[in-house]
């Protein structure tokens, strides 16, 4: 009796203790939760500092938007965590995150290096390109050939009336025109734009690509033929 007694002890005890004990971070079945001390804490920025004004302004105080699109919208960060409502920064070349009602910033790491958008549909990645442009960028086609676009926002200061009869001319924020890089398993195309830089990467097609640029009339500054030519690629 005593032996059936302490067995059910055990097992009673075994079944808790699974319950209650998961690795740091994680609930046994679900994803892990983005949380303020696991990010970093809140560094979000709202403003920019004006050299020529000698104060910073606030980014509503700024002509434009420092966002990609100033809405946040659902995403996939991670395989491990849950779903987040986030929005891409092109200025700082950040991605925040809401939590609480209050927007983070999601660190550049490793395990959020690919962030899935529900809707509109985009995936943005973390690349790194081994030059200035290194950090986000979204994926247009995916495949053994990946097209990537790179979007920067750039920030332009007040300018003070140059006398008592002028106006002072207002900061604002302008989108620079997107780069594209073609990430080959030869290496990066950066920033292509002629159709010998095509041909260096895949010689063995030369043929096959200089019709296809013929017959589509493909131009290298448009995405929409970039998007093709990838597609073209892959096949």
């Amino acid at each position: 009796m005593k032996k059936v007694i302490i067995s059910i002890l055990l097992i009673s005890f075994s079944i808790t203790y699974s319950q209650n004990f998961t690795p740091s971070g994680y609930k046994s079945g679900y994803s892990s939760t983005l949380s303020v001390n696991s990010l970093g804490g809140d560094h979000a920025v709202f403003g920019v500092q004006s050299e020529n004004s000698g104060r910073s302004l606030k980014y509503d105080e700024i002509i434009g938007s420092p966002y990609y699109n100033t809405e946040f919208q659902l995403a996939k960060i991670s395989d491990n965590y849950e779903k987040a409502a986030v929005r891409y920064n092109s200025y700082l070349d950040e991605v925040e995150f809401q939590k609480d009602g209050k927007p983070l910033v999601l660190p550049k790491e490793e395990k959020f290096s690919r962030i899935e958008i529900a809707s509109p549909k985009s995936t943005i990645v973390l690349l790194d390109t081994n030059d200035e442009l290194s950090g986000y960028f979204f994926e247009l086609v995916h495949g053994s050939n990946t097209l990537y676009k790179k979007v920067k926002t750039k920030f332009n200061d007040v300018v003070p009336a140059a006398n008592s009869y002028a106006s002072e001319k207002a900061a604002f924020f302008r989108t620079l025109d997107p780069v594209y890089y073609i990430k080959t398993t030869k290496g990066l195309i950066r920033k292509t734009k002629k159709e010998k830089d095509i041909l260096l990467f895949f010689p063995e097609k030369k043929e096959a690509i200089e019709a296809f640029f013929k017959s589509n009339s493909i131009k290298l500054n448009k995405e929409e033929d970039l998007v093709k030519l990838v597609n073209f690629l892959n096949q």
